[in-house]
């Protein structure tokens, strides 16, 4: 028993080595900008960088309106999946998974020739079309991971007996999934709006080919451009994904823990 808890250690210490590495190696290379010391020169360059401060407000934003967009898709349609329709799962979890499936660059180039200016729906031809575009766009590729995250909460309640407790109270529909449905599953949509938020706001294809001023192209243009700020910001996108996930985890943990308490 000992050897194998030796051998799980030594695998768990080395690829943390495998993933920690590069990263310090980066860190140390981005505080390097001031030459003969150690700064942080290259954050404050990165961070007082207007286009920095435009592009990444304007995926916070698209994030937030994807994660609302996804919500408020994705909760009905599980929710009457599993009620109402069990038999159609299989084909909905299938159709969730095909943006894993396929590329990026397949879906917007798709969404190119449907939506161009010559097309019924020109949605190319404006900024708000082309920001609406981009929004379902995202929300296309979010779609596995809200829907699984919300699917496994939806497991761990009783939706039948809720929604007949709240018909016998002479609750609609529409008041039943706000009132009852979405503070059950609160911790799973959490859980899928983290992940999305950390999709969106370093996603490339979809804002390149559709020509849109984002985090993800500048992310692009400042390593192409820059010595020690793409390490800075590498670093910074590397703290933003972490967070997010140390989000997720802990309320996580707070619904484990208010569970346990009731």
């Amino acid at each position: 028993m000992t050897g194998k808890r030796l051998w799980s250690w030594l695998a768990v210490a080395l690829g943390g080595l495998y993933f920690l590495l590069p990263l310090l190696g980066m860190f140390d290379f981005s505080m390097r900008m001031t030459r003969g010391e150690y700064s942080f020169e290259a954050y404050r360059v990165v961070l007082a960088d207007p286009q920095f401060q435009q592009t990444f407000g304007y995926s916070v934003v698209l994030a937030l309106l994807t994660i609302v967009l996804g919500i408020l898709i994705v909760v009905p349609t599980a929710y009457f999946v599993r009620l109402r329709l069990p038999g159609l799962r299989p084909v909905v979890e299938f159709i969730t998974l095909l943006p894993l499936v396929i590329p990026p660059i397949v879906i917007v180039f798709g969404y190119i020739r449907i939506y161009n200016t010559s097309s019924i729906l020109p949605l190319t031809g404006s900024w708000w079309g082309t920001n609406i575009l981009l929004l379902f766009g995202y929300a296309t590729l979010s779609l596995p991971y809200m829907y699984r995250s919300v699917d496994t909460g939806l497991r761990t309640i009783d939706i039948a007996s809720l929604t007949e407790a709240a018909q016998s109270l002479g609750a609609g529909w529409a008041r039943i999934l706000a009132a009852v449905i979405l503070p059950n599953v609160f911790v799973s949509v959490m859980s899928g709006a983290f992940l999305t938020f950390a999709i969106v706001i370093g996603e490339y294809v979809f804002a390149a080919l559709l020509n849109v001023n984002s985090f993800g192209p500048y992310m692009v243009w400042m390593g192409g451009n820059r010595a020690y700020e793409p390490s800075a910001l590498a670093v910074v996108a590397f703290a933003i994904t972490w967070a997010c996930m140390g989000l997720m985890q802990l309320f996580t943990r707070f619904s484990k823990f208010s569970t346990a308490r009731r």
